[in-house]
């Protein structure tokens, strides 16, 4: 009896001290791939000359620092031809242009030359509808007892649209984004609506309503369902590969991450009362 009592000691002992042990599991790393944020926004009422697109690559899954791509060429071609070229700023992979012309419906050509290869992608920049007011309604949520809030506008009529909705908190450190498109609201009023059940008097809610295309649309809704509302937001790196509008025409199968998207946005910021 006193041999199995030691024995059921030693075991236990090993159970509770097992569950304080990191196990690094070894992963096999698979070469880097550029990923590539290129999302022109041109918020309501402003020049949108002002413009960043950010270069870095994939990492090992232990790794805590995203390397950054330096010494790439990086420009936006309009269709008329009209070159605006983004220079890499003090921030390493950061590069800029000051002298942007957004122009909606307009067809724009990302070219990208990074260590012997040329990545490139066309896109149109997108409308988005204005805002019209923004409700917030006291009795929401599955409960009946959450603070919901809409955010209102007039969706135009006889077009196909497409929208990306972005919610930032005040008390939550990650935004939330989902996507919309118009099939069944076409020409009517319509709304966003707050996913945030932990709303509370005081908090600060910034909505961002941006214009998107189909393409981008339907990539988005692939991002959105495996980040999660609030997984991190979609411009994180996901779970899995879903590849984006931009290729690599030096070597196909070498793709890129990422998306290149214009749009117009409207931003609006509310406080719950």
């Amino acid at each position: 009896m006193k041999k199995i009592i030691l024995l059921f000691i030693l075991i236990s002992t090993c159970i509770t001290t097992s569950c304080e042990d990191v196990i690094n599991v070894d992963l096999n790393n698979a070469a880097p791939k550029l990923v590539i944020e290129a999302a022109i926004n041109w918020k309501k009422g402003t020049s949108g000359t002002v413009q960043t697109i950010k270069l870095s690559t994939t990492t090992g899954f232990y790794d805590t620092k995203i390397p950054k791509v330096s010494g790439a060429t990086v420009t936006i071609k309009n269709s008329a031809n009209t070159i605006f070229v983004f220079t890499e700023t003090g921030t390493p992979g950061e590069y800029v242009c000051t002298n942007f012309n957004p122009v909606l419906n307009e067809t724009y050509t990302l070219n990208i030359i990074n260590k012997g290869a040329t990545y490139t992608a066309t896109e149109t920049l997108k409308p988005v509808a204005t805002i019209t007011k923004i409700v917030q309604n006291d009795k929401g949520g599955f409960t009946g007892n959450n603070k919901e809030i809409k955010t209102f506008y007039q969706d135009p009529a006889g077009t196909a649209n497409y929208y990306l909705y972005k919610y930032s908190y005040s008390n939550q450190v990650k935004a939330d984004y989902y996507v919309d498109q118009d099939e069944f609201f076409n020409g009517n009023e319509f709304f966003s609506i707050s996913q945030n059940d932990e709303l509370k008097k005081g908090d600060l809610i910034e909505v961002t309503h941006i214009g998107i295309s189909k393409a981008y649309y339907n990539y988005m809704s692939v991002l959105v369902s495996i980040a999660g509302n609030n997984g991190g937001g979609p411009f994180q790196a996901p779970p899995a590969t879903v590849r984006g509008n931009i290729i690599n025409s030096t070597t196909p199968e070498n793709y890129p991450l990422g998306y290149f998207s214009l749009s117009e946005t409207e931003v609006r910021n509310y406080t719950v009362e």
